[in-house]
């Protein structure tokens, strides 16, 4: 382990929040650097090279560097000898003050982990701290049901002694663990020392996941007792080889060509969410899952989120192979390497493959990341947590919680058969029994805003109007236009309800510019001037929205082209060479109407899934001169 060495200690404090002038010259050292709030807590905690160029890039940066600098009252630093110590001493302040703009670890448990205690006759007991006792240390696991699992496995299997204390205390008489074999009696001198340390050698090679090595060496002793017809002994070695290959041998779902010792990676992110998995190979197979779910990810890159985990999970390894392969490179990886490297007396490398066996496991450890973070998710929403709600009322202004949205859009094939649709969220779920369909009425022309506004009075003055309760939110699938008109409808029916649009374009949040937005222009924030917003995509509030206008997207589609049926379809298209039904889908997929079509370019046209330039640059010649010949004269 590397020993620091705190070289310099500065500390300037201010009565408001900082500005980049007034910060002093700063040193180009290594070291760390601490933003404290007004009150002195720690809210973001990093490390550095140079710590005069991170610092200062921190203060001409945007996005959430610009959010902790705003808030900052005071910086200090400290300054190391080496960037690796830096990158601990960094590891360390994060656990011990956990800061509000660093990515964290949802919970800030001490994960529990297995010891052979240092004496003659060791004993496997759980704990979770990590001492420098001279014991041997496994872990640390997902949790205490995990840990317990292969405790008892190992209690079972494997004759160490269970409940005699420690340091070893002798007894009078042998306990019941002993009658059955499972203990060779230590606490009453009935242990033979050369059998008790196989034992244990045992138990550390099936720890560190090299159960073939155990497997191999059990049928070993197991042939010698049958031939030396001690067959009680060869009966026990054979249970015992027959439950490590039951719980090994069997559960095997990925390997690779050569015998290799690696951990392996995958990454999901979703909002402010992430989850990180770790698959443990010894001797080319899978022999172990770890995995952390963290927070305070929406703001940050996907390399600092896998390296906030790299620094949790392996600042408390016991055991680092030689290998780590990660999903992507992230800034600090080579210095990790360098820590790690340390840490196990031998080279350790941590690795992005691009072909081979091993990309395959990345693939493998990416999906169980996404399936996890799912779950979790999931169970977020079942909680009534669901993270995005709380993120829209916070940039939104709303004065509660989002809890019932309701999104709307209008799907056409430019200008036939002209239908709405109509979905219902609640805690960030949908109520798919709630989603309604509307066919629009008396127009024979293609007009997003009448069809929009027509819809939305339908749905609050009709017969809709008792059976459902009045949403939290509303969402329209449109830009202001769309906006203008919903509002126009909820305007003469006199009801007062949040209404926002995502124009999809950019997916930009269209605040209301008329009757409806008062709760955001009373609010006198950045929100209510600007009456726009445009947050990073992996912003929670921006994915739940981007979500109820995918589900309401799909669904008035799913309706217009079960209406249309077969021979009904009749496209300004159908005359067009080049352009047949499954292009038009994906048109009508990409674009809700006409006019959006119109008004894109060529190279946005290209990239909708089907089409190449030369099909654009045909719908763009068509589009243009079928516009020229209806303009008046």
């Amino acid at each position: 382990m590397l020993c620091l060495l705190t070289v310099i200690v500065t500390f300037w404090a201010y009565t408001e929040a900082m500005q980049f002038e007034e910060l002093p010259v700063l040193p180009t050292q290594s070291g760390v650097y601490i933003f404290r709030s007004v009150s002195g807590t720690p809210i973001y905690i990093g490390k550095a090279k140079n710590l005069r160029a991170r610092v200062t890039q921190h203060f001409k940066a945007g996005g959430k560097s610009g959010k902790f600098t705003r808030e900052a009252a005071s910086l200090e630093f400290i300054t190391a000898r080496n960037e690796v110590e830096a990158l601990v001493l960094e590891a360390n302040l994060i656990k011990q003050h956990r800061p509000h703009y660093n990515v964290l670890l949802k919970d800030d448990k001490h994960y529990p982990f297995l010891k052979l205690t240092s004496e003659e006759f060791p004993m496997l007991i759980v704990t979770r701290r990590v001492l420098k006792d001279g014991g041997s240390y496994y872990g640390p696991y997902p949790d205490a049901s995990a840990v317990r699992r292969v405790k008892n496995l190992v209690d079972t299997m494997f004759p160490l002694r269970k409940n005699s204390g420690i340091p070893l205390q002798k007894k009078p008489r042998p306990c019941l663990n002993f009658h059955m074999g499972r203990c060779l009696g230590p606490c009453v001198d009935a242990a033979d020392r050369a059998e008790y340390a196989r034992a244990v050698d045992d138990v550390k090679a099936l720890l560190e996941g090299r159960a073939g090595s155990v497997v191999t060496g059990l049928k070993e002793r197991m042939r010698d007792a049958a031939l030396k017809q001690d067959f009680e002994l060869a009966a026990r070695l054979r249970d015992r080889v027959q439950a490590v290959e039951k719980l090994f041998g069997t559960e095997q779902h990925a390997f690779v060509s050569d015998e290799t010792d690696l951990d392996f990676l995958g990454l999901a992110v979703a909002g402010e969410y992430a989850m990180v998995q770790l698959f443990r190979m010894r001797g080319g197979r899978v022999v172990g899952r770890d995995k952390r779910f963290l927070t305070n990810a929406g703001d940050s890159e996907r390399g600092e989120v896998l390296g906030a985990f790299v620094q949790d999970y392996y600042t408390q390894a016991t055991h680092v192979p030689p290998l780590v392969l990660i999903p992507e490179e992230f800034e600090d990886a080579a210095l990790w390497s360098e820590f790690l490297s340390q840490k196990a007396g031998r080279k350790v490398e941590l690795r992005t493959p691009h072909r081979g066996d091993k990309v395959d496991l990345i693939e493998m450890a990416q999906r169980n990341a996404q399936n996890g973070l799912e779950s979790e998710m999931l169970l977020l929403e079942k909680r009534g947590d669901h993270p995005g709600l709380e993120a829209l009322k916070e940039v939104l202004a709303l004065p509660e919680r989002p809890w019932r949205i309701e999104g709307y859009d209008n799907s056409n094939l430019f200008g036939t058969n002209i239908v709405s649709g109509m979905v219902v969220f609640e805690g960030g779920r949908a109520r798919k029994g709630e989603h309604r369909r509307f066919k629009v009425r008396g127009l024979d022309h293609p007009d997003d805003y009448a069809a929009m506004r027509q819809t939305v009075h339908r749905r609050f003055s009709g017969s809709l109007s008792d059976k459902l309760p009045l949403p939290d939110l509303i969402l329209i699938d449109g830009g202001r236009g769309q906006v203008n008109a919903a509002l126009d409808a909820l305007r003469e029916l006199n009801l007062h309800i949040p209404l926002v649009g995502l124009a999809k374009r950019e997916e930009r949040i269209v605040l209301p510019s008329i009757y409806g937005a008062q709760w955001w222009l009373d609010t006198g924030t950045e929100v209510g001037r600007n009456r726009e917003l445009l947050l990073p995509e992996t912003h929670p509030a921006l994915r739940t929205l981007i979500g109820v206008r995918d589900e309401v997207h799909h669904y008035a589609i799913t309706y217009h082209r079960k209406l249309r049926g077969e021979g009904m379809l009749r496209s300004v298209f159908d005359d067009l060479p080049g352009i047949g039904q499954k292009r038009q889908d994906a048109l009508l997929e990409h674009f809700s109407s006409l006019e959006d079509l119109a008004s894109a370019s060529v190279e946005d046209i290209a990239r909708v899934p089907g089409m190449n330039a030369r099909a654009a640059q045909a719908v763009k010649a068509f589009l243009q001169a079928r516009e020229q010949n209806s303009a008046p004269a």
